[in-house]
Formats: C-alpha cells, structure tokens, sequence
C-alpha cells in the first residue's frame, strides 16, 4: 500500500493553496520568521543530500518572495536522518515503507521528541495496540487533531512540559495543601 498511500498524500499535498492571510482561497501561510523558514528548509534539503525524495513539495519557495514552504511529502527517507527524527514545525511530513507492526512502533519511538503521533489503519485492534504502543503525549486514530478542550494535552520524553486543558491542566496550575488538625 505504500506507492497507493504516498501517491494518494502527494496530489492532496500539491493541492494546498500557499499564500498570505489576505489571500483569498488561501489555505496555509509562510512561516513565522526567516529564521524558521530557513530551519524547515534546511530540514528538507539535509533529506533530499541525504537520498531522500520530495513526492510533493520540496526546498523551493512556492512563491516570489515571503517565508513560504510548501507542503512537503519526503519519500526514500532512514531513520537515522534528522527529518525523520527531530521535530521540524513546518509542512513536512515523511514516509517510510514497512513490513510488520513491530518497525512501525520501533521507527515512531526512535526520537527524543514524542508530542503526537498519528495512524491509520481498517484493524481497530492493531490501532488500539499500536497507540498503546507510541511514545506520544497524544495519539490519532484514523484522525488528526481532532481535539477537546476537556482531554489533557503534553508530549512524552522532549516534547511538552507536564499536561495543558483539561482537569489534569487545572492541575499544573494549582499547589495542593493538606492541613490536618487535632481534635480535643
């Protein structure tokens, strides 16, 4: 399934209309400053040095001037890349083949960051095993960012400083006391 699955993502990726915030039909906006998008760039350029191949996207500034990245698709990628491991804050995304569900876990674990993670599957089983499974704060089912203010939010390892929203939110921002009194 993987041509059928990184075909499929590509032509949704090259569909993305890339422009400012008064744009209209706009669908994403450049980075936030020089500095990042130089950072995300150079995350894609490192891959493709590396091997790797951009099925949609790549190092060029989809328009004439601003902080523009286009959504990226990077095929052929390893695990011991740093686009594969590090977390990039821009429209990159990367695809790896596997074989069995044990790679899937071990590859989605081999980084220090684990803030969310996504997967997609027709097995809820194997979903429910696999999510079990990640090092994430956060995991997706056949989904992604669907969220709740109501359900804590936080990362694993790196990613992430303790729990935001929800009670467990609440939480971090509170200092429990216990006072205890004799009676008599």
């Amino acid at each position: 399934m993987y041509d059928e699955v990184i075909a499929g993502v590509a032509e949704i990726a090259r569909k993305i209309r890339v422009g400012g915030g008064f744009d209209d039909g706009a669908q994403m906006g450049p980075m936030v400053s020089a500095e990042q998008h130089e950072k995300v760039l150079g995350y894609v350029r490192q891959g493709i040095a590396g091997g790797a191949a951009a099925a949609s996207g790549g190092p060029d500034n989809p328009r004439d001037r601003g902080y523009f990245v286009a959504p990226t698709l990077l095929t052929g990628v390893t695990e011991d890349m740093a686009v594969q491991r590090e977390e990039i804050f821009g429209p990159v995304v990367t695809a790896m083949a596997f074989d069995t569900v044990d790679e899937v876990v071990a590859a989605a674990n081999n980084t220090r960051f684990g803030l969310a993670a996504g997967l997609w599957t027709q097995n809820v089983a194997t979903a429910h095993h696999v999510a079990g499974r990640l090092r994430a704060g956060t995991v997706w089912i056949n989904s992604w960012h669907a969220d709740d203010i109501t359900l804590p939010r936080g990362g694993y390892k790196e990613s992430g400083w303790g729990r935001e929203m929800g009670a467990f939110g609440v939480n971090d921002f509170t200092e429990l006391k216990t006072v205890i009194a004799g009676i008599g």
